[in-house]
C-alpha cells in the first residue's frame, strides 16, 4: 500500500485541526510534521481534546528542510504565506493550499481583491483551482492545488451544471449565504469582540467580499454569456455550517423538474453531492461533520424564478474534506478515503 508523508502548516486553526482529525483515519497518510508559530512545543490535543490519545508529533515551527521528508504539504495559513512556501518546493512535493493563494489565475486579480502582491508568480501556472467534482483527475497534472473557499463551494456546485447547460440566466443571480463563525478562524473573537457572536446575525463584505473573484472566475469558464451576480455573506450564531440560498431565473422551455434532473445527472457518480427532492427544506444540520453537499431546487410564486438551497459543513466540504478529496484524486487513492 502506498503511504505518503504529510506536513500541515497552520495545524492549530479550526481547519488545521479538522484536517488532522480526517487524516489520522486515512490509510495512505502518515502525519510527519505539524507546524505552528505561537504553539511550538505543544501537543495538538491542547487545541482539541478529542486528539488527546492519538500518536501525533508535537508542534514545530516550519522549516524548509522538512520538505525533503514529506510528499504532501497542506497549508492552512493567512493569505500570502503559502506562496512563500511554494518557492521552496522540491520535485517530490505537492502543495495543497486551503487559503486563497492559488485560487485566482491572474496576479492582478489577487492584488485587487487581497491587496497583496503575489510572492510566487511563476507558480501560478503550476497550480490549479480545484473543486473536486468539477476538476476530478486533472489535478494529477499540477504540483500546486488551490482549494476553493467555503462559500464558493456551496455556490459553484449547484450553479456550474446549470450555467453549463444554459438553462438559467447568468446575468441576474442573487446569492444569500449564511455561515457559522468558525469560517473566520480562531481570531474571530478578537475581530468581533464588540458583537455577541452567539446571539446575533450580521451581514458583511456586502458587494465586495473576496470570494466574488473566484465565483466569477469559475462561472466564466462555462459560459460566454455575461456573469452578473450579487453575493451577500452573513455571520450566524452557530459554530459551523453554511447554507446558501440562490435566486435564479430559468430560461424559456425549462422547468423546476428539468433543473433538478440536470443536477441529478451531473452528480450521479459523485458520492458527496446529493440532490434532494424538489422543495425539500434542507438545513446545515443535515451535513454537519460530513463531506456532503445537499442541494434542493425550490419553486416560487413566479414560474420563471426558482430558489436553490445548498448546504455544506464549511470546515469539511468547504475546507479540510475538500483538500483530502483533491489529494485522493491526485494520487489515485479511493475517492472517499479518510472521508467516510
Amino acid at each position: 500500500m502506498l503511504k505518503l508523508n504529510a506536513l500541515i502548516v497552520g495545524s492549530t486553526g479550526y481547519i488545521g485541526v479538522q484536517l488532522i482529525k480526517l487524516l489520522i483515519k486515512h490509510k495512505n497518510i502518515n502525519l510527519r510534521y505539524l507546524c505552528g508559530n505561537n504553539s511550538v512545543g505543544k501537543k495538538i490535543s491542547y487545541f482539541d481534546n478529542s486528539l488527546k490519545n492519538k500518536k501525533l508529533p508535537k508542534i514545530v515551527k516550519f522549516n524548509k528542510k522538512y520538505l525533503k521528508d514529506v510528499d504532501i504539504i497542506f497549508t492552512a495559513l493567512p493569505n500570502g504565506e503559502a506562496q512563500i512556501i511554494s518557492n521552496y518546493l522540491l520535485k517530490k512535493n505537492t502543495l495543497i493550499d486551503l487559503a486563497a493563494d492559488f485560487r485566482l489565475s491572474k496576479k492582478s486579480e489577487y492584488y485587487k481583491w487581497y491587496n497583496l502582491k503575489h510572492k510566487s508568480i511563476n507558480n501560478i501556472k503550476q497550480s490549479i483551482y480545484s473543486l473536486p467534482e468539477i476538476v476530478g483527475k486533472k489535478v494529477k497534472n499540477y504540483k500546486i492545488i488551490g482549494c476553493p473557499g467555503c462559500y464558493p463551494t456551496s455556490i459553484l456546485l449547484p450553479l456550474i451544471p446549470l450555467i453549463k447547460k444554459k438553462v438559467i440566466k447568468s446575468d441576474n443571480i442573487i446569492i444569500d449565504s449564511k455561515s457559522g463563525y468558525s469560517g473566520a478562524g480562531r481570531g474571530i473573537h478578537k475581530k468581533y469582540k464588540d458583537k455577541n457572536l452567539y446571539e446575533s446575525l450580521s451581514a458583511y463584505g456586502l458587494g465586495f467580499h473576496r470570494h466574488n473573484a473566484e465565483i466569477e472566475q469559475e462561472l466564466k469558464k462555462f459560459t460566454k454569456s455575461k456573469i452578473k451576480f450579487i453575493f451577500t455573506p452573513h455571520l450566524t450564531p452557530m459554530f459551523r455550517g453554511i447554507l446558501s440560498t440562490i435566486y435564479i431565473e430559468i430560461r424559456p422551455n425549462n422547468s423546476i423538474n428539468k433543473i433538478q434532473n440536470i443536477l441529478k445527472k451531473f452528480y450521479k457518480k459523485n458520492r458527496f453531492v446529493r440532490i434532494m427532492k424538489n422543495n425539500h427544506f434542507i438545513s446545515t444540520n443535515d451535513v454537519l461533520n460530513t463531506n456532503n453537499c445537499f442541494i434542493s431546487v425550490c419553486k416560487t410564486s413566479n414560474s420563471k424564478k426558482i430558489i436553490i438551497l445548498s448546504a455544506i459543513d464549511n470546515l469539511i466540504k468547504g475546507g479540510a474534506g475538500q483538500a483530502i478529496q483533491n489529494m485522493n484524486n491526485k494520487f489515485n487513492f479511493k475517492n472517499d478515503e479518510g472521508l467516510k
